[in-house]
């Protein structure tokens, strides 16, 4: 399992990179807002009709939810992740408790608990008027066994590559809808996942997730096909429980009110 998440951990620090592949791939540019960033040299989908990251991929529809007013406490049966309070549930990190939040900084910020089926609640916060990279607007993710990035991204403001875009599976699944709200509001994720399943070394069973963002369904029991990369197709899934991770992309994205319900 140390292995696993070693090496997972790695990938989910490549998927950062997204500046430096840019520089050696064939990155498209969107002329106006009806279009996305993306990359016309990447693998195709073996599931799609689409490349990794294809520009060409219809931009999820933007719904304009209400910012929410609800942020829910934790039930009786959660294990509490972060409360505003301590990071003792975290690995050791670079990342700073400020104000009652955890805010972004460098490296990942990868739980010491590790978990298989689950519900996750957490809140985040791009931060408004953030000046970088149209590749590092809001950019951070939660990653599921630390092997499955869900993508946090100002999708209100930037039409990243629809696999790349809020709410995706990253690389692999984009939103039904683009639920975001402004940078500056904070925003809600409720992700119920459920793991691979083998016999001995075979998968009988792909790992499965249904996402709210904002209180709306972004992913509705949606196939994970293996474990996500900036650019790449899928990896092997994971046997076992894993962390949950969230990404350390540079952009000072905050978090608060982080619990999940285990049920294994």
């Amino acid at each position: 399992m140390r292995n696993f998440f070693i090496g997972a951990l790695a990938s989910a620090l490549v998927a950062a990179s997204v500046a430096t592949v840019a520089n050696a791939h064939d990155l498209v540019v969107p002329k106006n807002e009806n279009e996305s960033y993306g990359y016309s040299d990447s693998p195709k989908q073996p599931w799609s009709e689409f490349r990794v990251h294809d520009p060409s991929r219809p931009i999820p529809k933007k719904i304009n939810p209400t910012p929410p007013t609800y942020f829910p406490a934790p039930p009786s049966d959660a294990i509490v992740l972060f409360d505003g309070t301590n990071l003792d549930a975290w690995q050791q990190t670079k990342w700073k408790l400020v104000d009652g939040v955890v805010e972004c900084t460098e490296g990942a910020f990868a739980t010491k608990e590790i978990f298989g089926a689950f519900q996750l609640h957490l809140e985040w916060l791009s931060p408004a008027n953030f000046e970088g990279p149209w590749g590092n607007q809001g950019n951070n993710g939660v990653s599921l066994l630390g092997a499955y990035e869900i993508q946090i991204f100002d999708s209100y403001k930037i039409n990243n590559y629809p696999d790349g875009a809020c709410g995706s599976v990253y690389g692999q699944t984009p939103p039904l809808v683009n639920a975001c709200t402004p940078a500056g509001n904070w925003q809600t994720y409720d992700i119920f996942f459920t793991p691979a399943k083998f016999e001995g070394d075979t998968l009988i069973a792909p790992p499965r997730v249904t996402i709210l963002q904002n209180g709306i369904m972004v992913q509705n029991n949606q196939e994970i096909y293996g474990s996500t990369s900036h650019f790449n197709l899928p990896g092997k899934h994971p046997q076992g429980k894993g962390p949950i991770v969230l990404s350390g992309h540079g952009c000072p994205v905050r978090f608060r009110n982080i619990w999940i319900r285990s049920f294994d």
